[in-house]
């Protein structure tokens, strides 16, 4: 959930270090050009193309948007639905697939208008710290319940809490299996490792290849550990348990934000009130992410999900 940082010469061709292959979700046939990033997507550099839906009557209002789309199941489903949502609103919206980083630099830079998943006040803290100055930090959250932590199966009888790692290291081979080595999560895990002194190496992948590792482990009913975040469509389809967090790394419940380019609300006052309207809970969340994941195109399964939730988003946009 990663939520969830390096040198950016954006023209807006923008550097992208992920795929958009996750989560079981044919995203390659998306309007996004991706690339395969193998093991470490935090070492690719890609082309990021923008997304431009053409499928549309609604007569353009001339303004144009710019957001991140982040290779994580619960930011391709909201910055979908959102480029649905504003594109019927007459919006031309890009999106542009970064990792966490890139997107934070070009936020900063004003070279994207916004970033739709920001977790605080644990695991983008860093983020926070480095860019508060730069970037606009929405104090309305978006969801309220999030929780991040070490994850594991449910059949791993003997850990529990991650003190119980180190006693049990030769059973997950002394590994932790991550994510985007960029996201804010992979930094948290990294301190809880040092803070209670964990004798395991955390492995940077990708958010898909990760889930991959933790489908493979429960379908032979093998032991894993991977960092994880609620909420995500995976912990409906295994029986996963949040390891205990005694020393309080990972935090409590983390909230979800947004953020903006400075200036975004004086040139976009409309779009701003809206986004820091919208409110979703578990079950708006959840279904959301099952529509764009079983969509061959997740703009598809966003806007059905749409069609499906009118009354919400009329909240929203015409509070």
């Amino acid at each position: 959930m990663n939520s969830w940082k390096k040198e950016l010469g954006l023209s807006f061709t923008v550097l992208a270090a992920v795929t958009l292959t996750a989560c079981g979700n044919s995203n390659e046939e998306a309007d996004n050009e991706q690339a395969d990033t193998g093991s470490n997507p935090a070492e690719a550099e890609v082309d990021a193309e923008t997304e431009e839906d053409t499928d549309t009557e609604t007569e353009s209002n001339g303004e144009e948007l710019t957001f991140s789309q982040i290779n994580w199941s619960e930011n391709i489903a909201v910055t979908n639905m959102w480029k649905a949502i504003l594109e019927e609103e007459g919006y031309t919206v890009n999106l542009n697939v970064l990792e966490m980083g890139f997107t934070m630099e070009a936020l900063s830079s004003g070279e994207l208008d916004a970033n739709l998943e920001i977790w605080l006040p644990v695991q983008d803290a860093n983020y926070l710290e480095q860019y508060e100055d730069s970037v606009d930090f929405s104090e309305e959250t978006w969801f309220d319940n999030a929780q991040v932590g070490l994850v594991v199966p449910e059949y791993v009888d003997e850990v529990n809490s991650i003190e119980d790692l180190n006693e049990h290291k030769e059973m997950f081979e002394g590994e932790i299996i991550g994510l985007d080595a960029g996201a804010g999560t992979m930094e948290v895990t990294e301190d809880a490792i040092q803070e209670y002194d964990l004798d395991f190496v955390l492995q940077p992948s990708s958010e898909p290849a990760m889930l991959g590792e933790v489908d493979n482990s429960v379908s032979n009913e093998e032991p894993i550990v991977v960092p994880l975040w609620s909420p995500h469509w995976v912990f409906s389809s295994h029986d996963l348990k949040f390891l205990d967090d005694p020393e309080n790394i990972f935090g409590g419940s983390e909230k979800i934000h947004h953020a903006t380019r400075q200036g975004f609300a004086d040139d976009h006052p409309e779009v701003d009130e809206w986004l820091k309207n919208w409110k979703m809970d578990d079950q708006e969340i959840g279904e959301l992410i099952d529509y764009v994941e079983s969509a061959e195109d997740p703009l598809d399964g966003a806007k059905e999900w749409i069609d499906e939730n009118q009354d919400l988003i009329d909240e929203w946009i015409n509070e």
